[in-house]
């Protein structure tokens, strides 16, 4: 069969498979620029950028020009921004972090307005497998009260909070599950309560958390190590194209049937 025949049919069996999306992008920084070319390269459009040069053109009208909205700005600006695209209804896909604090509220409008939105502290494949398995390691390690657990997580200089999103979301489910942990911190901690989070911040560095339990006797420690941004800007446009036609409030899980 001719080359040209072949990709012609592939590109057909492609935009069944993954309908031609129109994307806007709330924030076109670092990972706007890597989510755009991910996106065109899967087939989609890119129809709005939005940074602090246009902010302006967030608006209704411009928005609505989009099937789905991908926001990644800082944690100053993010809960605005997300609130800003659900108020307009537009499909939201947030992967910012550090603003936990309001994000529930995100959530109960989404519901409240039958939208759609989605948010995760990391959108990497790679990431909500670790997700998983550090679950599990702390369900095991319940009822080991010998090891003790701590968090490091290094990043680039120029990322703003601390600890990272991701830090965060892996103490928080440590602590789901293990009993003797109360609370994490940001800091060394010789409180045996406090599940502490050492954070680093070491250029050039896409990202790199490890989960320590230590006795006496041995560690036990697992690692992920991004390699660059791609994992997490491939991963947002999965999420982009799960929710572009669905209701509701999602995770990474529902994304990849974890």
């Amino acid at each position: 069969m001719p080359f040209l025949v072949c990709r012609l049919l592939f590109a057909d069996y492609f935009r069944a498979k993954f309908p031609v999306m129109k994307i806007a992008l709330i924030g076109y920084g670092k990972m706007g620029h890597m989510i755009e070319e991910i996106a065109i390269q899967r087939g989609h459009q890119i129809v709005l950028k939005i940074d602090v040069n246009n902010a302006q053109d967030f608006n209704k009208e411009n928005i609505s020009k989009a099937d789905v909205a991908i926001e990644f700005t800082g944690p100053d600006s993010a809960f605005q921004n997300v609130m800003k695209g659900l108020e307009f209804g537009i499909p939201l896909v947030s992967g910012s972090t550090g603003w936990n604090d309001k994000l529930d509220e995100a959530k109960n409008y989404c519901l409240q307005n039958i939208g759609s939105f989605l948010h995760t502290s990391n959108f990497s494949v790679g990431v909500n497998i670790f997700f998983e398995v550090n679950k599990l390691l702390a369900k095991l390690m319940a009822s080991q009260p010998e090891y003790d657990v701590t968090l490091r997580e290094i990043h680039h200089t120029s990322k703003k909070d601390a600890p990272s999103g991701t830090a965060v979301t892996l103490a928080e489910q440590v602590l789901a599950h293990l009993p003797r942990k109360k609370a994490w911190v940001n800091q060394p901690s010789e409180n045996k309560e406090q599940l502490a989070i050492i954070s680093e911040r070491i250029d050039p560095a896409p990202g790199t958390h490890y989960v320590k339990y230590s006795s006496e006797i041995d560690d036990i420690e697992i690692i992920h190590t991004a390699h660059s941004r791609k994992g997490f800007a491939l991963g947002a446009v999965l999420a982009a194209e799960y929710i572009a036609d669905k209701k509701g409030v999602f995770s990474m899980q529902d994304v990849l049937s974890l």
